[in-house]
């Protein structure tokens, strides 16, 4: 039986499908540009971002980290030809509310010895500091050897309380 998601998702996308007329779009992004962003579900970035589909990629993680993307963003620049990078953390982010240490406790009580062994060596990557955060993660990415020199990259902020995006310096 399926699950009142998958539902939505047949229903919908036959609704989608009907409508459809973008199969003919190339694979690698028409603006050459990605965005990394966040997973929480406040945040649309087609719709707050204004990405068209075949635009752009869209690279969504847990606090929009960079480093959790790099795999991601290597194969988008790489074999995708990808020059720029929009990294975007937003407001009320739950990677704000917790520690690596807070994270590996829930994992030991909640799914037990095995799943914490697991994870021993795993970081959450959680952060304190908003606007910090998408700083590091710019030093991040212009520091690594896997992000060419050309490549543009700048941080962003959404505000969730807002709709608003503003750089950060």
């Amino acid at each position: 039986m399926a699950s009142p998601a998958q539902k939505n998702l047949v229903e919908k996308n036959a609704e989608y499908a009907d409508k459809f007329t973008k199969g003919h779009l190339a694979l690698p992004p028409a603006k050459h540009y990605l965005v990394l962003t966040c997973m929480d579900a406040r945040i649309d970035p087609a719709a707050a971002f204004g990405i068209d589909l075949g635009d752009a990629h869209v690279i969504r993680n847990a606090g929009g980290s960079a480093r959790d993307a790099q795999r991601s963003i290597i194969i988008s620049e790489q074999l995708l030809g990808t020059k720029e990078i929009i990294l975007i953390k937003h407001t009320g982010c739950g990677m704000l509310t917790f520690s690596n240490e807070d994270a590996h406790e829930l994992v030991k009580k909640n799914l037990g010895p095995s799943a914490s062994v697991e994870v021993t060596t795993l970081d959450f990557l959680p952060f304190s500091d908003l606007e910090g955060a998408v700083r590091e993660d710019v030093e991040y990415l212009k520091r690594s050897a896997t992000v060419p020199d050309d490549v543009t990259i700048s941080g962003w902020i959404y505000e969730v309380e807002t709709g608003k995006v503003r750089k950060v310096s």
